[in-house]
């Protein structure tokens, strides 16, 4: 029996996320079937991690066993034969028996992009959120840099979500602009559901003149969701890279 990881990249505009659901079409189901086709048998992805529906990933990890002993390019061109054009495997490898795409993770980065224009951009509508505003941020900047560091982000979640804790580490928040974009880029051991969305709807609210960076500060330590701001839009967010020790045979 072979462990084969893959690194995807994928589009979520028209999918209600990764996880197979009841209720619409996941990315996971579409993979799953495309690889059923390939393999001629039934396989399950194990993912590093669920992204929401309207979320994208430029290198989204998930593993599967296979007793078919194919070339790993196999794994690529021949899924890929089978899949639509907004998601795609990247690449394909062998990794060690009991591998755990989510335990063996050392850590996730997510990129969060605003386009910031007094006119709507019908070509970036499903990969930014459009902001009219203009932003100050310095204050942004600020604001940010309080989240690194091992945080309880009970302020920074949906109200459904079911983590068991709320305690996150984060080990960078950065910001850069160009071209009338912004983008905002974090990497951390583990995120709560819509945790970044989060960050970065109250993080605009900082740079619109709403709160004072430290704000971010108090929000942490009270941990009152209805203080923070609004959850930024799913299509902003885009899942970038997942890490992982040498010994798993990935990055």
């Amino acid at each position: 029996m072979r462990t084969i990881k893959l690194t995807i990249e994928y589009d979520g505009t028209h999918y209600s996320g990764w996880q197979v659901q009841p209720n619409g079409l996941a990315i996971q189901q579409v993979i799953e079937e495309a690889l059923e086709r390939l393999l001629g048998e039934r396989v399950r992805l194990r993912s590093s991690g669920r992204t929401d529906a309207g979320v994208h990933a430029r290198g989204m990890a998930a593993a599967f066993a296979t007793h078919r002993d194919i070339p790993l390019r196999a794994f690529v061109e021949g899924t890929n034969r089978f899949l639509p054009d907004d998601i795609a495997i990247l690449d394909a490898g062998e990794v060690r028996p009991g591998f755990k795409p989510i335990g063996d993770a050392l850590a996730k980065h997510y990129r969060y992009t605003i386009r910031i224009s007094q006119v709507r951009s019908p070509l970036h509508r499903f990969h930014a959120w459009h902001v009219k505003e203009k932003l100050d941020l310095n204050a942004m900047e600020e604001a940010l840099a309080a989240f690194a560091g091992r945080h309880d982000f009970a302020a920074f979640r949906a109200s459904n979500c079911v983590s068991k804790t709320t305690v996150r580490r984060i080990d960078s928040v950065t910001q850069s602009r160009e071209d009338g974009f912004i983008f905002i880029d974090v990497v951390g051991e583990g995120f709560l559901k819509n945790m970044i969305r989060i960050m970065v709807g109250t993080v605009v609210d900082v740079g619109k003149g709403r709160f004072a960076p430290d704000h971010i500060a108090w929000l942490l330590q009270n941990r009152d969701r209805r203080k923070a701001g609004v959850t930024a839009p799913a299509c902003g967010l885009c899942l970038m890279k997942v890490f992982y020790p040498h010994d798993t045979g990935s990055e």
